[in-house]
């Protein structure tokens, strides 16, 4: 057993978990990333930004660190910084899940708050424009995550995994949202020679990929209107993008859970259900991979209530059904594949 100094030297090195397969060979796997500390992969990418900081000297000894969040970069940002002696202000809103804003807390962060739009969506702008206002005022190290390089460079290690883990990755999903995730991985994967087909799965409501703008209830993915995109969105590397509703995305994180006993966030439900319903469409034998990029744990109160969809309008029991009739669909094509091959090694009897 290896014994480490720093919770920040448990990351990487998650495993991959089967969730599907089909009669044609293809696999659909998930890489459990949100079992790196703090329950995220976006740990990843906040030592990496810290790291970069710390080495061209925008971040010195005892020095603060401030950026908006929905939770997950803020928990990794956090982490890294009671390690290293920084002080450390998180940008929220009480759109975040509760668990991670009571997270942010245990780490030591000080959280400041902006008022929720009052048609109950995602205050990304107000959040990145107080976050800004903050680190003029006090000359604090202000990341900026969606155009901050280390944001991407940070998933040169998730990529690197891959390649030991499977050879190759045919086809990476993820929700989208800084970019740096989906975008990072498959960039460092094609560097190592892959040919990835990447695919960017964003809440219905969001403008990432000029959708009509409205309102969504997955955090951490999408952009709302008026939020600029940022530099680590990097379509040159996407080959295809999907929007997934609220309904869709959140009953793919409860079949899944129902079915391995492994919860996933909202956001990864939905590239579930992007992955899933295209499982046929990729050729016969493809590795597709999807990013479980944040933890269940942190939804029981929402994703995983029935009450708090309802109240939203986003419990949908055709959804759930649906997604269970994706899974019993491919393994029964698996059953038919493996028949198939036992008739065709079956000797035939030539008479006499």
């Amino acid at each position: 057993m290896t014994i480490v100094r720093r919770a920040s030297d448990l990351i990487g090195n998650t495993p991959l978990l089967e969730l599907a397969r089909t009669g044609t060979g293809t696999r659909l796997l998930l890489k459990l990333d949100h079992l790196n500390p703090t329950g995220s992969c976006k740990v990843r990418m906040a030592r990496q930004m810290i790291d970069e900081a710390e080495l061209d000297g925008r971040l010195r000894p005892g020095g603060h660190i401030v950026e908006p969040t929905s939770g997950n970069t803020g928990n990794g940002l956090a982490l890294v910084a009671l390690e290293r002696g920084y002080r450390f202000t998180a940008v929220v809103d009480h759109h975040a899940a509760r668990e991670k804003l009571g997270m942010l807390r245990a780490l030591g962060a000080e959280l400041v708050f902006v008022e929720c739009p009052p048609d109950g969506g995602v205050s990304s702008v107000q959040r990145r424009r107080v976050a800004a206002r903050i680190a003029a005022e006090t000359g604090a190290y202000h990341p900026d995550q969606h155009n901050h390089p280390g944001n991407g460079n940070g998933y040169t290690g998730l990529a690197r995994e891959l390649v030991e883990q499977l050879g190759d990755v045919d086809v990476l999903v993820a929700a989208i949202g800084t970019g740096g995730s989906l975008c990072g991985t498959a960039r460092a994967l094609r560097a190592a020679g892959a040919s990835t087909h990447a695919v960017a799965v964003e809440p219905v409501g969001s403008i990432i990929f000029g959708g009509a703008p409205g309102i969504y209830h997955q955090t951490g993915a999408g952009s709302p209107a008026g939020f600029p995109i940022g530099d680590n969105v990097d379509r040159s590397v996407i080959g295809e993008a999907h929007r997934v509703s609220d309904s869709d995305a959140f009953a793919g994180a409860r079949v899944v859970a129902r079915r391995t006993g492994v919860l996933v966030g909202g956001t990864t439900g939905g590239a579930i259900h992007v992955a899933l319903r295209r499982l046929y469409a990729y050729p016969a034998g493809s590795v597709v991979v999807v990013l479980c990029n944040d933890a269940g744990e942190k939804y029981l109160d929402s994703v995983y209530d029935d009450e708090w969809l309802r109240a939203r309008g986003v419990l949908d029991e055709l959804a759930h059904r649906r997604m269970d009739r994706w899974f019993a669909t491919y393994a029964e094509s698996v059953k038919v594949a493996t028949r198939d091959r036992a008739v065709r090694r079956t000797p035939v009897a030539v008479g006499g």
